[in-house]
C-alpha cells in the first residue's frame, strides 16, 4: 500500500510540474517585444521595438497605461495574466488620416490599429517629456516622432 501511494504521489508531483511550467511558458512576458503584425503586409517605416520591461522598471508604467478595456478604463493585470493583442480590438489595420480621417470621431479613428498605438504612446511620450521639461531631442526624452521610433522609413518607400 506504501509503494502504491508513493507512485500516486510522485504522479501527481510531476503532472503538477509539466502544468505550472506550461501556464508560466504561456503567459510570461517577453522584454522586448516587436509591434508587428501580420495585418501590415505593406507599411512605410520600419517596426517599433517596444522594451515592456524598461517601461516597467525604470518608467515605473503600470499595465493600465497601455493595456484597457472596452470603455478605455485600465486593466489592473499582474505578470501572467491572458493579455490580448491591440489588434484583437482596434481590428482595423493602418493609419487613419487627412481626408480619409476628416469627420471621423477619435473613437473612429482609434478603430484603426496604428491610430490606436501612436495616441497612446505620443500622449505618453509628450506628457514625460513635459514633465521632465525635455524636448523630443533632448537627452532622456522619450521619442515622438516616427523616425525616432521607427528608426525611419524602409528603403525604397
Amino acid at each position: 500500500m506504501n509503494k502504491r501511494l508513493l507512485v500516486i504521489t510522485v504522479t501527481v508531483a510531476v503532472a503538477t510540474l509539466f502544468i505550472t511550467a506550461g501556464i508560466h511558458a504561456g503567459t510570461k512576458v517577453q522584454d522586448m517585444i516587436k509591434m508587428e503584425n501580420p495585418a501590415y503586409k505593406t507599411r512605410t517605416y520600419k517596426t517599433v521595438t517596444f522594451s515592456h520591461k524598461k517601461h516597467v522598471e525604470e518608467y515605473k508604467a503600470s499595465c493600465g497605461e497601455c493595456h484597457h478595456d472596452e470603455n478605455n478604463k485600465p486593466l489592473d493585470l499582474k505578470e501572467g495574466d491572458d493579455v490580448k493583442g491591440c489588434i484583437e480590438c482596434h481590428k482595423k489595420a493602418g493609419y487613419i488620416t487627412g481626408k480619409e480621417a476628416k469627420g471621423l470621431t477619435k473613437e473612429q479613428k482609434r478603430e484603426y490599429h496604428a491610430n490606436a498605438m501612436h495616441d497612446n504612446c505620443k500622449v505618453c511620450h509628450k506628457s514625460f517629456n513635459k514633465k521632465k521639461g525635455l524636448k523630443s531631442k533632448d537627452e532622456g526624452a522619450a521619442p515622438s516622432t516616427c523616425k525616432q521610433c521607427h528608426g525611419g522609413k524602409i528603403a525604397g518607400k
